[in-house]
């Protein structure tokens, strides 16, 4: 496929009309008692809002204006097909749970990519009012202090590290317990934040995200926008980790190699 060694200007403007219909919808619904709730497991929980809703269909409506030809792939709505080779990946709210409970770091998911993967990304969080973007040529955060360059943390020994992943079972027993070996080694660990982590990875923040059980939906644009910053994504085996399953993001190469020994063990 392509070498996307610079980013479509329409791409970029498209991606922030979709960013900002998803800010929008998201917002009317955010801490309020206008939020109805679906569970879609019959065993758990994994809230589906209005509000995911909403914004999704949003974000499709000015695709089908603005970028015709290009497929999408959506957590609510599914796949529409395309002709140009191109397909927005869209997870209109990742966090539903932290959305549900009024907690702020949950955040829009929009992306661009080929058959290669994702080359180009947003990580938007209405409330907090922040924006991370990466693609070619472009690592940028814009927020209440401003615009300001995405770059991610030099390397630095795993016992100096910090580590998130969203939920402290990771995933199953032998995940969690890969999860375990990382964690003991590192300096700080921390929980929650679902796609904020990545994006503190991107800010040079935070060293590693290792989380298991993703869907692509939920893991094309932190790829793109952490290895736009500087950083490296794959899943436990080094791999591709663009179609979803289990995800290492780092802050640089090394400290990505330090962790992958550890979790390249735990079985598929």
């Amino acid at each position: 496929m392509k070498n996307h060694t610079r980013l479509d200007p329409d791409i970029l403007r498209v991606g922030h009309l979709l960013a900002d219909a998803a800010r929008r919808e998201t917002l009317k619904y955010f801490r309020t008692t206008d939020l109805s709730t679906d569970n879609k497991v019959a065993d758990g929980y994994d809230p589906v809002t209005v509000a995911d809703r909403a914004a999704e269909r949003a974000m499709l409506d000015i695709l089908a204006q603005e970028r015709p030809d290009d497929a999408v792939l959506g957590e609510e709505y599914g796949a529409v097909s395309g002709t140009s080779g191109l397909t927005w990946v869209l997870d209109p709210i990742d966090g539903t749970r932290g959305f549900v409970s009024g907690t702020p770091t949950w955040g829009v998911l929009i992306a661009v990519g080929d058959a290669d993967g994702p080359f180009f990304g947003i990580i938007d969080q209405p409330y907090i009012g922040e924006r991370f973007i990466g693609g070619p040529g472009l690592a940028t955060v814009t927020g209440p202090t401003g615009t300001h360059k995405l770059q991610t943390r030099k390397s630095r020994d795993l016992s100096e590290a910090t580590v998130f992943t969203t939920f402290p079972e990771v995933g199953t027993k032998a995940e969690g317990a890969a999860f375990a070996q990382v964690s003991q080694k590192a300096r700080l660990t921390r929980y929650g934040t679902d796609c904020y982590a990545y994006a503190l990875v991107a800010a040079g923040q935070v060293d590693l995200v290792i989380e298991a059980s993703l869907q692509a939906y939920d893991l094309q644009a932190p790829i793109a926008v952490v290895q736009a910053a500087g950083g490296i994504v794959t899943d436990w085996q080094g791999g591709p980790a663009h179609n979803g399953g289990r995800a290492l993001a780092a802050a640089n190469p090394e400290i990505h190699a330090q962790a992958l020994e550890m979790l390249r063990h735990c079985a598929p």
